[in-house]
């Protein structure tokens, strides 16, 4: 991932943290040992600290991966408007020489993966996952799922690495930011509230 020095937030760690909690969905990719193509998995995760948790199906082809390898990236991405080239433009510039990009924020972490397999250690992250993405939910102690717990393996990613792009107009001053700004208030399309929270006027 490209990060020029005006979008780079890795060293902001409020800023990427509250994305990667938002966000709480990403893409985990191991490399394995001299395969053709990685593995890449879409999961629900839980940042905790300096661990990430997840869980996953016995048998997922991405096992095989971390066992060879067990560096991992957790990739997330969001909050992300396609700004149209005329919006780039104010005053007396002329729309049509007007730039087009897309505004988002990317957070990926690079992790070292720790599998676990032993009922209790599963049912103790599935614990962890429950109590942060339905806190005021009722359900039974995950333990007691038996056989079905035993389907799934749990993952503890220990990050090693952040690196963090917030893409959002930092590259033009306040004036043209502002006039981005308005126009996504104007839209409101999908992603372009999300997008306003993140632009800095």
């Amino acid at each position: 991932m490209l990060i020029r020095p005006h979008d780079d937030a890795s060293g902001d760690e409020g800023r990427w943290r509250a994305f990667v909690d938002a966000q709480s969905f990403g893409h985990l990719v191991a490399a394995g040992r001299s395969r053709d193509v990685p593995a890449v998995v879409p999961t629900q995760f839980v940042l905790d600290g300096d661990r990430v948790v997840l869980h996953l199906a016995r048998s997922n082809p991405i096992f095989e991966y971390i066992e060879e390898n067990s560096t991992c990236l957790l990739s997330i991405a969001g909050d992300w408007a396609y700004i149209p080239a005329a919006w780039k433009a104010i005053d007396a510039e002329d729309p049509s020489r007007g730039i087009p990009t897309t505004y988002y924020a990317a957070v990926q972490l690079t992790c070292t993966a720790t599998l676990l397999e032993e009922e209790e250690a599963v049912a103790e992250v599935l614990r962890e996952q429950l109590l942060a993405l339905e806190p005021d939910s009722e359900y039974i102690d995950p333990i007691e799922h038996g056989p079905t717990l035993r389907d799934v393996r749990a993952i503890v990613l220990a990050i090693d690495d952040v690196r963090a792009k917030f893409k959002y107009g930092g590259n033009v001053d306040e004036a043209h930011r502002r006039h981005v700004a308005a126009k996504l208030a104007e839209r409101d399309a999908h992603g372009d509230r999300a997008a306003l929270r993140q632009i800095d006027i």
